[in-house]
């Protein structure tokens, strides 16, 4: 009985090793060029100051969200790869 348990143990781990090899051997390529991420810590770097504003009204950005998103528009402006707005 004890060899029929470590028997089905090791066959779970070697199918578990299977998996996760197949996932890592997956290449994703990057939404985001590193020019957009510089110009995106740049715009943090300037929210967390309290310099950064928005838009027309100029009101202070305090979320960290908001300034992520300026950063990328201020990336696709340069023409750096940036994926397009969610419509």
């Amino acid at each position: 009985m004890a060899t029929k348990k470590a028997a089905k143990k090791s066959v779970k781990k070697s199918a578990t090793k299977k998996s996760t090899a197949k996932k890592s051997a997956k290449k994703s390529t990057r939404k985001y060029s590193p020019a957009a991420g510089k110009q995106v810590e740049t715009e943090m770097r300037e929210m967390k100051a309290g310099k950064l504003k928005s838009g027309r009204s100029g009101k202070k950005v305090t979320n960290p969200k908001q300034a992520i998103a300026i950063g990328l528009s201020e990336a696709r402006k340069k023409g750096a790869k940036v994926p397009a707005k969610k419509k």
